[in-house]
């Protein structure tokens, strides 16, 4: 992979500002699951397994504190019970029952993403987006951006169902200015036990993605990898 001056600027800039500013991370981990999942954006920072491991264990971290804290804030203890996780805590607008476990998922990944957009100022080189909703027309094989002003439109028209066929990844890690392709997509799982490996949400038959799952879909969209990054890892 070739980068523009700009870009490979960009990259010594932000490893020489994780040197000067002491990046707390615990440890660097001896090979990136990132690198060996990902193999092209361990190219993108230019074979650096050191930085990418960085990068990679200061992002784990921002999520298994995110899951400690809340359920520390939430019950005092460790992960909830299943009677906890079962617990329905409310009512959404089109009158469905909201789980504590939807509840707890939505206020980890809040904490995690707010932690992680300032890691990502620093150590990633490129552009990134964060929580942007986009359109993907499956078959044609289109993509595009969703405003705020218009996702909000959306929401509010009926009960989310004019949201049919969009997309919305917490992460999205662009190569370059090209905002509508990625090397590599993030999505936060928060399994509301805390341990076992997560899994990609599949779509259901009324979805435009019947059969498919959240990840394959993320991947067709935008042409990168798509992992999962969890409290206990990071998975395909």
């Amino acid at each position: 992979m070739r980068f523009d001056s700009e870009t490979a600027g960009r990259m010594r800039h932000a490893a020489a500002l994780k040197r000067a500013a002491g990046v707390a991370v615990s440890t660097v981990v001896a090979a990136s699951t990132i690198g060996l999942l990902a193999p092209e954006v361990l190219g993108f920072f230019q074979n650096d397994e050191e930085e990418l491991s960085r990068l990679e264990t200061a992002l784990l971290e921002c999520v298994q504190r995110a899951e400690r804290d809340i359920n520390a804030e939430r019950f005092g203890y460790g992960a909830p019970t299943a009677a906890d996780c079962k617990a329905v805590v409310g009512l959404d607008r089109c009158g469905r029952p909201i789980y504590q476990s939807m509840e707890l998922g939505n206020l980890k990944h809040a904490r995690a993403l707010a932690c992680m957009q300032d890691i990502l100022k620093e150590l990633w080189p490129g552009p990134v987006s964060i929580e942007q909703r986009y359109r993907f027309y499956r078959n044609a094989k289109v993509l595009e951006t969703v405003s705020r002003e218009q996702e909000k439109r959306l929401l509010d028209a009926d009960c989310a169902e004019e949201l049919r066929g969009t997309i919305k990844p917490d992460v999205v890690l662009h190569a370059d200015r090209h905002l509508l392709r990625a090397i590599l997509i993030l999505d936060l799982k928060f399994p509301c036990s805390g341990s076992g490996k997560p899994k990609w949400t599949e779509y259901g038959d009324k979805s435009a993605y019947a059969g498919s799952s959240q990840g394959r879909i993320y991947q067709e969209a935008f042409g990168g990898t798509a992992l999962m990054i969890s409290p206990t890892g990071i998975f395909k």
